[in-house]
């Protein structure tokens, strides 16, 4: 059973450098940090004391409070999970699509590829922060708005670079010899398609999240993202700003979040995509 676990792991997953090992360390350090806290630390993060205003770290409040007396570890805690809530479902929502018809047009070719292509190129055609900031128009202050204007802006880049390499791999001898042998398009895919797309796609896959994260980060931060008392790094930035004299490690924490999610990232999307 572990021998065949294994196979399968190597097969589906590409091993990590060392460089990528250092990124992964680092996101499953804010990972945990995001998910342990509401256990072991009870704190609402919504929840304001006024009498405890931009108060220092301390015993109680390991990373002291804001402006409003709410508790900046409760809060870096939830922008965590949102951050990543954002990343995972915009690049799920991009890859499987994205990935799924960049196969489907460079195997297939003809209209097909046509079609699907000028899909692709009319949708390069807006300016994806352009279409971001017409949904959000539309929904104020909503996540859903957010998502939906991240996943179709990433899609495309999943699209053109699996369809351009398929249109390679569809001529190796090898997928030609296990489609003589009468082998169905899944075993072809996942034997001789996904082996070469999987370091591409997941390298696509990090700087997507890093990108979705910085949007609405950005976002946030020009306050037409999310709003408040959303527990979210770019909003939580330009609440602090104004107290930075006051509070400036108040102000460095969703700073420095940021930095280091984002950073992890890019260093798992470092690695020799072949």
């Amino acid at each position: 059973m572990n021998t065949l676990t294994l196979s399968f792991s190597r097969r589906w997953l590409p091993a990590l450098s060392g460089r990528q090992r250092l990124g992964a360390t680092l996101l499953a350090a804010l990972l945990a940090f995001a998910w342990l806290v509401p256990w072991l630390f009870d704190a609402d993060p919504a929840r304001q004391q006024l009498t405890r205003i931009l108060q220092l770290p301390s015993l109680a409040e390991p990373l002291g409070t804001d402006h409003l007396g709410r508790s900046m570890l409760a809060r870096l805690a939830a922008a965590v999970q949102l951050s990543f809530a954002m990343a995972l479902l915009s690049v799920a929502s991009a890859a499987v699509p994205g990935v799924i018809l960049g196969v489907v047009a460079g195997w297939r070719g003809g209209w097909l590829d046509r079609v699907l292509g000028s899909l692709a190129d009319a949708c390069l055609a807006l300016p994806g922060l352009l279409l971001v900031l017409l949904l959000v128009a539309i929904a104020p202050g909503n996540f859903w708005a957010l998502y939906v204007g991240i996943s179709l802006v990433l899609w495309i880049e999943y699209f053109r670079v699996v369809r351009a390499r398929t249109r390679v791999l569809v001529t190796s001898p090898q997928l030609e010899a296990s489609r003589l042998l009468g082998f169905g398009p899944f075993y072809l895919f996942h034997r001789h398609l996904w082996p070469e797309l999987a370091p591409q796609v997941l390298t696509l896959a990090a700087f997507g999240a890093a990108s979705a994260i910085l949007a609405m980060a950005a976002l946030g931060f020009v306050s037409v993202g999310l709003r408040p008392p959303t527990a979210e790094l770019g909003l939580m930035m330009i609440e602090l700003l104004p107290y930075y004299h006051e509070a400036p490690w108040a102000m460095a924490q969703p700073i420095l979040v940021l930095f280091v999610l984002v950073l992890s990232l890019n260093l798992l999307a470092g690695g020799d995509p072949r």
